[in-house]
């Protein structure tokens, strides 16, 4: 029997950390229908760090939240909507309120992988309208298989109808996707979905790998298009699932169609694996802190390197923007001393 893989697209979302936010109107516009027309059956859309999550802190969106939602709903009538909430960035009675009135179909609630206790009222409040809502564990490489099954069983007992795993940083291996996803597999009773960035060259066969430990979910971005070194590269999903007897339901041909259109749409970004992105693959470091850590070593004259292993030590997260100035002064400052 021919297994059936879910594909969720975040281009329009991770994709957004790449521009720093910058996707305007016509680029929602044409990849949401490139997208359809592929039959795509999520397409994930927003400001990079999701809902409500525009600022100065995080970087602000060229679009608002409603902008890209109406924007989006209004281009996608087969594919679902979705949307990325992280609890603290997106309020119940503002932003997931708007959302539902909006027509978003599947709400992917999100916490640090050791912190889905926050979702609990997002993901009720979700499940009380009617409406879809996936549990999402960021940066999971920072826990064992075992606390994330804990962490997961608390999304599930909250009503998520799915668990994904994000590996945030791009540090994991095959092995290392293989214990987790069976883990969570073997111990909830819910799907299980895996979030697969490039940082070290394994986002598409850690995403084979998810799929042979018991995930029926998986995202991929059409060209790689996302934070650091990109996500998992949705055609090569598409075409590499097809080839090992995977079905996704996406039109092959018109995939590469929507690739095509993503580099007319997107350019001059294109998803890369650049040494920064390996170190910070290495250092367990989300990808999306590639750029203010350029701009920081720039600015205190510090090694870019030396800061994604300092912030790895420290364990930092997404949203922890202001700890890499923080960090870069601190080593600015051992220089100096080391020269006196």
């Amino acid at each position: 029997m021919t297994k059936k893989i879910l594909i969720s697209d975040p281009t329009l979302r991770d994709g957004n950390h790449a521009v720093r936010h910058q996707l305007s109107r016509e680029s929602f516009v044409a990849y949401c229908k490139a997208a359809e027309a592929a039959g795509v059956p999520i397409v994930e859309v927003g400001h990079g760090n999701g809902l409500g999550a525009s600022s100065m802190l995080v970087g602000e969106c060229r679009l608002s939240d409603e902008e890209i939602l109406t924007l989006s709903r209004a281009n996608l009538t087969q594919s679902r909507l979705a949307i990325h909430v992280i609890p603290g960035f997106a309020t119940i009675k503002h932003d997931l309120t708007r959302a539902l009135e909006i027509g978003v179909d599947v709400f992917r609630i999100a916490s640090h992988c050791t912190e889905a206790d926050i979702t609990d009222r997002h993901i009720a409040y979700v499940r009380k309208a009617g409406k879809v809502a996936y549990g999402v564990l960021m940066m999971s490489h920072m826990a064992s298989p075992d606390v994330l099954l804990e962490e997961a069983k608390k999304m599930e007992s909250y009503g998520a109808e799915a668990v994904i795993i994000m590996d945030s940083a791009g540090a994991y291996f095959p092995d290392d996707v293989t214990q987790r996803i069976s883990t969570l597999a073997d111990g909830l009773s819910i799907p299980v979905g895996f979030h697969g960035h490039n940082n070290l060259g394994m986002a598409v066969i850690n995403s084979v790998a998810a799929v042979k430990a018991g995930a029926t979910i998986i995202d991929g971005t059409i060209r790689g298009f996302g934070a650091g070194a990109g996500n998992t590269q949705l055609e090569v999903l598409v075409a590499v699932f097809d080839r090992l007897g995977f079905e996704t339901g996406i039109d092959l041909y018109k995939i590469l169609d929507a690739a095509d259109v993503a580099e007319k749409e997107f350019n001059p970004v294109a998803a890369s694996i650049s040494p920064m992105s390996i170190v910070s693959g290495l250092s367990g470091v989300f990808s999306g802190f590639a750029k203010p850590v350029a701009q920081a070593a720039k600015e205190y004259q510090v090694d870019g390197r030396d800061i994604f292993f300092a912030l790895g030590k420290r364990k930092a997260v997404a949203g922890q923007e202001s700890l890499i100035f923080e960090v870069a002064r601190e080593l600015a400052a051992k220089n100096t001393t080391k020269e006196d």
